[in-house]
């Protein structure tokens, strides 16, 4: 599979003047892109962007004023015998380390990655070079060495927990919001799939107790490596937040319930990923004990497992995964894929259910949901003219990204008609399909707990695919990051979704000084309470309101 990642920063810099018209239409005090004067934008050389880390010197680039720190290295090599286990730390070096490029994906499925011309397009992906040598963290700072404390974000890819990686979409670019908001932004790369959470603890015993969970200890290290190094470039390791998608925000939870991230953390963003629990010990030691059967090994031979080339070792574990899902069958209650586990020790309990973790407690919370999240019909225009009866016999089977509603479909199709008149059916589809039940389900639990809770809406859409691609699950991402004039393909460009990121990244940029997203552009936006359903739904004109959908919602089975 050829790289993808010369046309990504081939459309950096051809996208300059974009970036830049982006950050000179601020007028809300931000820091702005320096205006363009003789000489380059981009300087890169020996003495340039040189930083101390504690495993040794990195040298980076500085584009249009934003230092550019790619692929650091925070862990070792995860293949052979650290395949299975915690991450270990990187080894030390002693010449200057080229942090130039960004750095491996982790081992993931990539055959027929770009099949999907429609979705290769509209989320432009940017993926190369594949290997368990994947830890690594990205950089982008307005200075290093400066001694200022600047608010650190740190962002997690989507892709649930098997795809994906740290600039997986143009709109994963930190450099805008890092000139914005005068923040450091980091990024990272993580082990995935049954390599970062392939149950083998029931079989191999306490040497593969952590097993289950190392991709998530993998994001735990690079926090670490936040906490211990951040300062160099220019940030304050006593304010950083974490912010993911879809995925991403599954994991921003479960971190949030993990011991060994306490305090290395203060903020949470869950983006299109309220997540209230995880996999269960036993259906995840049963499916790690189908993987080693599957590969025809004995529990004391897990180190021929651990031998075996990766995309072989994947395929077993694939099968093996596929066959476990089809056994346990669609109401087994079982886990049926790769993800992390309550395993009592890294992991003590679900996240949120059925109370927050106490971990969680001092953590204020941002949980957020697109309005249209799958939007069927955006590349095949022949589904805006189903009807409802239609849509009540496609959502029986299957809605959005969970199972059908079976008997329980028209009721629920009828609740939304009637909660939202006027809207197609094929919106009504994607208004059934949505998760703003878990982000509710969520945000129940969490308001219980002291730290504040803010929930929103995002209802903006695009002016792309004859209107037909809506809200879609992924398009909030470039409005909080400021990047709508980069990721072209999720807003098609100028002033309009502009106007809206500028308000996003200004409530995003609060909430990462003060846990309080309010005083950055957008309408007051009130502390989520279970009474009133307190939501903002954004768009062009923005407006907190009390649960928008509750009515419709009381159709859903109960999750």
């Amino acid at each position: 599979m050829k790289s993808n990642r010369r046309q990504f920063m081939q459309a950096i810099g051809t996208g300059a003047s974009g970036i830049a018209v982006a950050a000179a239409a601020t007028s809300n005090g931000f820091a702005q892109a320096p205006k363009e004067a003789d000489g380059p934008v981009l300087l890169v050389g020996d003495d340039i962007a040189v930083a101390p880390t504690q495993y040794g010197k990195v040298r980076g680039y500085v584009l249009r004023g934003i230092h550019y720190f790619l692929g650091i290295p925070y862990g070792a090599d995860t293949s052979g015998a650290n395949r299975f286990m915690p991450p270990q730390k990187p080894k030390p070096w002693t010449e200057v380390y080229p942090a130039l490029w960004w750095g491996d994906s982790a081992p993931q499925e990539m055959d027929k990655r770009y099949a999907n011309k429609y979705a290769s397009f509209r989320d432009h992906w940017n993926y190369g070079d594949v290997s368990e040598d994947c830890l690594r963290i990205n950089v982008q700072t307005p200075a290093i060495g400066d001694g200022k404390k600047r608010p650190v974000m740190l962002w997690i890819h989507g892709g649930g927990y098997t795809a994906g990686n740290g600039i997986e979409q143009d709109g994963y670019n930190g450099e805008n919001f890092a000139r914005f908001g005068d923040v450091v932004f980091c990024s990272l790369n993580h082990r995935l799939g049954p390599l970062g959470f392939c149950n083998l603890a029931g079989v191999g015993g306490e040497k593969f107790a952590a097993s289950g969970n190392v991709g998530m200890l993998d994001i735990v290290a690079a926090l670490e490596w936040v906490r211990d190094n951040i300062a160099e470039f220019g940030g304050d390791p006593g304010n950083v937040t974490i912010m993911g998608q879809s995925g991403g925000g599954a994991k921003v939870c479960v971190l949030t319930a993990m011991p060994s991230a306490k305090g290395l953390f203060h903020r949470a963003v869950v983006l299109s990923g309220a997540s209230r629990k995880a996999g269960e010990k036993a259906g995840s030691e049963k499916l790690g004990a189908a993987v080693v059967k599957e590969a025809g090994l004995k529990p004391d031979e897990l180190d021929k497992l651990q031998a075996m080339p990766w995309k072989e070792f994947y395929a077993v574990a694939t099968k093996a995964q596929r066959a476990w899902a089809k056994e346990a069958g669609p109401g087994g209650g079982l886990m049926r894929g790769f993800s992390p586990v309550v395993d009592g020790t890294i992991l003590p309990q679900h996240p949120y259910d059925p109370e927050a973790a106490p971990t969680a407690a001092s953590v204020p919370m941002i949980i957020s949901s697109v309005q249209n999240e799958m939007s069927m019909s955006w590349a095949d225009a022949s589904l805006e003219a189903v009807t409802i009866e239609q849509v009540v016999e496609r959502v029986k089977q299957r809605a959005g990204f969970g199972p059908g509603f079976g008997d329980k479909a028209k009721e629920v199709v009828e609740s939304y008609v009637k909660a939202f008149p006027g809207r197609k059916p094929v919106e009504i589809w994607t208004l059934v399909s949505s998760n703003r039940q878990s982000v509710v389900a969520l945000a129940d639990v969490k308001s219980r707990q002291p730290a504040p809770v803010y929930v929103d809406w995002f209802a903006w859409q695009p002016p792309l695919f004859d209107q037909r691609i809506r809200a879609f699950h992924c398009v909030d991402i470039c409005f909080w990051f400021y990047n709508t004039d980069l990721m072209l393909t999720h807003t098609g460009g100028g002033p309009r979704p502009r106007a809206l990121s500028a308000k996003m990244a200004g409530a995003l940029l609060q909430f990462m000084k003060t846990g309080d997203p309010n005083g950055g552009g957008l309408p007051t936006w009130p502390q989520y309470s279970s009474a009133r359903g307190e939501t903002m739904v954004l768009d062009d004109v923005s407006e907190a309101k009390n649960d928008p959908d509750r009515e419709a919602r009381k159709a859903l089975p109960a999750t």
